[in-house]
Formats: structure tokens, C-alpha cells, sequence
């Protein structure tokens, strides 16, 4: 994969990178500024990129914002923000478009490579890849809306599973389900969410967005 990585920590940008190109991709920037994370996504258009929230020149949340920017330009463009703070405003923000193709770890929650390059090509592919705790302070104090009041409460535990990334397989192993019972409950979940069964749409990413953006 051809991969930019935005981070204004030397240390951690240099071992990214150094992690990523052992792994066979290619990194085709790196940028420790805002303003350089937004021309860098719009020069180079990577497969996907590595983008930390806080950055210079003020240290609040110019990387989220240079990654907004970027996707208004270029719909779709894969992004996976990896930062130690949960901007909840502009993570909504960055959710909402409904392209896919999004994802957001914490650091503090990275605990291995496999994990982490895992997260990368899900975000590539035009997955998704949420850190639970993200998806717990994104949910906070929100109402239930668009079809979500309707799922029970196991359906509700398989779409939370979904958000973080995992498959049916992975699902049921946490479960304790087959991986044909967690198959049935996503059918009837989508059924519920209105999502339609077409080879056009990425129903799971499609679900997996409607959980996020509850209003």
C-alpha cells in the first residue's frame, strides 16, 4: 500500500514508518504540520494515511481538520486517525459523510503490530476501524435514531463488534455464537436499518455508520 503518515512526535512518526516499510508498503510522505498533512493527502492521494489529531502549529486538532478538508476534496480518501485525545465534534464530522473507508485507535490501545496494520487495510478497503473507547465517547448521552431503537439488545452487541472492524467469525468468537447465528442477525439487522441488499453498497459499512451518527 502506498501510505502517508502524519505525525508531529519524531519518534513515533520514524517507528511507523520504519513498522510499515518492513511490512512491504510504501511510505510516500510524512508531514508534522496541519497545513503539510492537507497538501500532502491532496498531492499524493495515498491508499491510505496515518493522521494524528493534534498537531503544530497550535496543538488542538489541526490533523482531524486537515483530514475533513482532504475528504470534502477527495470523497472516500482512506484515513485512519491515531491519537492519543477523542475530538468528538470533528469526529462526528469526519463520520458523516457515509463514504467508508474511516478509522480512529487510540494509541493507549495499539498493542501490536498485527493489530495495527489489520486496522490499516480494513481503513484501505473501505472498512472500517473504530477503538471502542472512540465509539463509547461518541455515543455518550446521544438519543437512538434512525431505525437503532429497533434492534435488540444482541443485535445492538453484533453492530458494536462491527464498528471496531471485527467479521462475522471474529464476532461469534467474542459472542460465544456460530458464525451462521451472527450471519442471521446482521441480515435481520440491516433488514431493520433499512439498508438494502445490493452489490453496490457496503452494507456493513453502511450499518456501521448509522450506529456513529446517531444524532
Amino acid at each position: 500500500m502506498r501510505i502517508l503518515v502524519a505525525e508531529d512526535l519524531y519518534l513515533l512518526r520514524d517507528g511507523m514508518v520504519r513498522l510499515l516499510e518492513a511490512c512491504g508498503h510504501q511510505v510516500v510522505a510524512t508531514t508534522a504540520t496541519g497545513p503539510d498533512t492537507l497538501d500532502a493527502l491532496l498531492t499524493w492521494r495515498p491508499d491510505v494515511s496515518v493522521v494524528d489529531v493534534r498537531m503544530p502549529p497550535t496543538q488542538s486538532d489541526e490533523g482531524l481538520r486537515a483530514a475533513l478538508a482532504a475528504r470534502a476534496r477527495v470523497p472516500g480518501l482512506p484515513i485512519l486517525v491515531l491519537s492519543q485525545h477523542v475530538e468528538q465534534l470533528y469526529a462526528r464530522e469526519l463520520l458523516a459523510d457515509g463514504s467508508g473507508g474511516i478509522g480512529y485507535l487510540l494509541k493507549e490501545s495499539v498493542f501490536d503490530a498485527d493489530q495495527f496494520l489489520d486496522a490499516l487495510e480494513r481503513v484501505a478497503a473501505g472498512g472500517t476501524a473504530m477503538d471502542p473507547a472512540v465509539i463509547a465517547r461518541l455515543l455518550t448521552a446521544t438519543p437512538v435514531g434512525r431505525g437503532l431503537d429497533r434492534l435488540t439488545e444482541r443485535e445492538h452487541s453484533v453492530l458494536g463488534l462491527m464498528a471496531e472492524g471485527l467479521s462475522n467469525q471474529a464476532i461469534g468468537r467474542r459472542l460465544f455464537l456460530s458464525e451462521s447465528a451472527i450471519g442471521k442477525y446482521t441480515t435481520t439487522m440491516f433488514g431493520k436499518l433499512g439498508i438494502p441488499d445490493d452489490t453496490d453498497t457496503n452494507r456493513r459499512v453502511r450499518a456501521v455508520l448509522t450506529y456513529l451518527n446517531r444524532p
